[in-house]
C-alpha cells in the first residue's frame, strides 16, 4: 500500500480527504474524547465511513493470531509513503466553499465566540477555518504537548469554557473533543447546549430552509425526553437507534435522512460529511444563530431538558459484542435501580 501521512488532523478531515482523494481506506490514531493513554485506532472505508463491527473483528483476529506476518510486503510489493500535511488546506477549502458566501452576508462584528480545542487535533486548523471565514474568536487549550489532550479541557470538561465565555462577554462558545468529531456549545450565559439541543437548533434551521430530509431527525436511545417533545411539537419525526454514531449513520443511509447525532455532541450532517464534525457543527450553529437574530440562550431553550440518570454496567472487554447477555445488565436488581428515577432509559 502507498500511504499519505496527514499529520495532526481532525478525524472528520481524514474522512473527508479519504473520499476527496479516492483512497482505498484510512486510519486514525486517536483517544477520541479520552486522555492520551487510551489511544486507539479508527478505520474508515473508501467512502469515509467507519467500517462495520464484523470487519473490525476480522482485523483484530488477524492481529492477535499472528496472521499479520503473512501479509508483510517484500521487494517490489513494498509501498511508499508521502508526508502530505499540506492536505489540511483541502479541508479548510471545504468550509470556505460551503460557508464563505453566506457568512459574508450575515456576520456581525460584535459576534465573538470562544473555542476550546481540548489540546487536540483541531488546535491549528480551526483557527485557519474561522479566520478564512472572517469569524472573530478567542481560543483556549490549543497547546498540545502529546499528553495533555482532553486533560481537564474540551467537551468532557466544558466547565472551563463556560467560565471563559461569561468572563469575556462572548456571544457563545464551542468545545471539541480531542479528535474533533464532537462539539458541545455554551450560550452567552454559560449554559450548556448539548447534542440534543444542537440537533433541535439545526433541524429547525434546515426545515425552514426546506433542507431537512423527510422532516426527520435521527438520535439514539440516550437522547433526552425533551428532544422527543421538541420533535412532536415541531411536527418532526424522531427515529431512534442504539448508542453509537455508526448506528445513527446506518439509519440515515438506509432511509435517506440527512441529520442525526448523539447527546454527547457527535452530530452527523450527511449533506456535508459522513461522520461527526465538530467544526462543521459549530458553523451550522453560527449560521442558525446569526440568521435568526436571536441570542444563543434563546435558541438553546428550544429543548426543555427532563431529569435523566445514566447508570454504567461494567462488561468484560472479551464479551463486548455479547453485552445484551450480560447478567448484570439483565438482572432485575439493575432494572429496579433504574426505575427509581424520573426517566427510565435502558441503554446497551
Amino acid at each position: 500500500a502507498n500511504v499519505k501521512l496527514l499529520g495532526v488532523i481532525p478525524t472528520p478531515a481524514v474522512a473527508y480527504l479519504t473520499r476527496k482523494l479516492k483512497a482505498d481506506a484510512s486510519v486514525v490514531i486517536s483517544a477520541s474524547h479520552n486522555t492520551y493513554e487510551f489511544n486507539g485506532i479508527k478505520f474508515f472505508s473508501n467512502k469515509g465511513m467507519k467500517i462495520p463491527d464484523s470487519l473490525e473483528e476480522e482485523i483484530e483476529e488477524v492481529m492477535e493470531s499472528g496472521k499479520i506476518e503473512e501479509l508483510t510486503a517484500v521487494r517490489d510489493k513494498i509501498g511508499i509513503y508521502e508526508n502530505c500535511e499540506d492536505l489540511i488546506d483541502e479541508y479548510v477549502y471545504f468550509f470556505r466553499k460551503n460557508f464563505d458566501t453566506n457568512m459574508e452576508k450575515i456576520y456581525k462584528d460584535d459576534f465573538v465566540i470562544g473555542i476550546d480545542t481540548a489540546n487536540g487535533a483541531t488546535y491549528k486548523v480551526v483557527e485557519k477555518i474561522f479566520t478564512s471565514l472572517g469569524i472573530r474568536y478567542k481560543i483556549i487549550n490549543n497547546n498540545p504537548n502529546g499528553i495533555n489532550i482532553n486533560d481537564k479541557c474540551g467537551s468532557t470538561h466544558i466547565e472551563f469554557l463556560q467560565k471563559y465565555v461569561v468572563e469575556n462577554n462572548l456571544s457563545m462558545g464551542f468545545a471539541y473533543d480531542g479528535d474533533g468529531d464532537r462539539c458541545l456549545a455554551v450560550d452567552e450565559n454559560g449554559n450548556i447546549i448539548d447534542g440534543d439541543k444542537i440537533i433541535a437548533i439545526i433541524s429547525r434551521y434546515l426545515k425552514e430552509k426546506g433542507r431537512l430530509s423527510q422532516d426527520t431527525i435521527v438520535a439514539t436511545v440516550m437522547s433526552n425526553l425533551g428532544l422527543h417533545k421538541y420533535a412532536e411539537q415541531s411536527n418532526l419525526h424522531l427515529q431512534q437507534t442504539q448508542v453509537g454514531d455508526r448506528y445513527v449513520l446506518e439509519e440515515m443511509l438506509k432511509n435517506g435522512y440527512n441529520l442525526g447525532g448523539e447527546q454527547s455532541g457527535h452530530i452527523i450532517l450527511l449533506d456535508y460529511n459522513p461522520t461527526g464534525d465538530g467544526i462543521l457543527t459549530s458553523l451550522m450553529l453560527i449560521q442558525a444563530l446569526l440568521e435568526s437574530g436571536k441570542k444563543s440562550s434563546e435558541l438553546g431553550d428550544l429543548v426543555q431538558k427532563y431529569p435523566q440518570v445514566l447508570i454504567n454496567a461494567k462488561v468484560d472487554s472479551n464479551k463486548k459484542y455479547d453485552y445484551e447477555k450480560n447478567s448484570e445488565i439483565k438482572s432485575k436488581k439493575f432494572l429496579k435501580k433504574l426505575k427509581k428515577n424520573f426517566l427510565v432509559m435502558v441503554e446497551y
